[in-house]
């Protein structure tokens, strides 16, 4: 009897053991898998970083962090944060809250946090205000994304110099040669109007252009600079990654993407993948902040 309860108890551990559980798994452009370490010395040879994320994914948010204290010990220090989740108007009190002049409750009363910022955004924040690294808020205000998708580009002519100043220079250019935007446009369906079908895509752009603009005008020779943002924004190399290359086509950009995946060994799914430089794997049933 003794004999066969251990023999269960060896099974029992055998079969927990040939559980592999795999958190995350980066790819390279190639479909190689790449280390986490190999990652970070890769990233550092590049002048921008773009990590996509899914914003409710706590792994994805986890490994921002990760990578950026990766790249600022691998840069020794270089490096400069931004971020979409952070509008151009609140810059001046998300820099009173990095030089410590305010706390972080005051950073909330006066600025539009994302509902998910505690959990998600504010380690990167902090990481930044610990490390005394300058946090770009990068994206347009959103008021102004809204009333181009209901007015079009041309009411922003109608904005005082100071709105201006929030939004990428004016005209921005909007064309579904951008990758991305085409999807978009599918999305709306063959019954939408033409006009409603641009603005909507219109309102996407002036925040990739707002964006790209905010990065350009932040970067410093010899310094990464790590944006943080959704997925869609640089995915398939368009959005944002597009709209830097249209002004200085000679910076070296790196691309993270990430995809979920129902594959327990997370290889690089077979159907609807599209490869940037580097390709975050995750579980689809990874935990969600929200």
């Amino acid at each position: 009897m003794k004999n066969i309860f251990i023999a269960i108890l060896v099974f029992g551990f055998s079969v927990i053991n040939a559980q592999n559980f795999i958190p995350y798994q980066f790819y390279n452009k190639k479909g190689k898998t790449v280390k986490t370490e190999k990652l970070v010395k890769q990233l550092a040879d590049y002048d921008v970083v773009f990590f996509g994320e899914l914003h409710n994914n706590s792994m994805v948010h986890w490994l921002q962090l990760k990578v950026t204290e990766g790249l600022y010990n691998q840069k020794n220090k270089q490096i400069t944060l931004g971020a979409e989740m952070f509008e151009r108007d609140n810059q001046p009190q998300l820099n009173k809250y990095l030089a410590g002049k305010i706390e972080a409750k005051s950073l909330k009363d006066s600025v539009r946090l994302w509902n998910n910022y505690t959990t998600d955004y504010k380690p990167l924040v902090d990481f930044a205000k610990d490390k005394n690294l300058n946090f770009i808020a990068t994206n347009v205000p959103r008021k102004y994304a809204s009333q181009t998708a209901k007015e079009g580009l041309e009411s922003l002519n109608k904005l005082s110099e100071r709105e201006k100043s929030y939004i990428a220079q004016l005209p921005i250019n909007v064309t579904l040669d951008t990758p991305g935007y085409p999807e978009m446009k599918k999305m709306m369906g063959d019954h939408a109007e033409g006009t409603k079908v641009m603005n909507f895509i219109s309102a996407q752009a002036i925040k990739d252009a707002t964006m790209a603009e905010s990065i350009l005008k932040n970067l410093q020779p010899g310094k990464i600079f790590i944006h943080y943002n959704g997925n869609f924004h640089s995915k398939e190399f368009g959005g944002i990654y597009w709209y830097i290359k249209q002004k200085n086509p000679n910076l070296k950009i790196a691309v993270i993407s990430v995809f979920e995946s129902e594959d327990p060994e997370l290889k690089v799914p077979e159907k609807e993948y599209i490869p940037t430089d580097f390709n975050l794997i995750i579980p689809a049933d990874m935990t969600k902040t929200y």
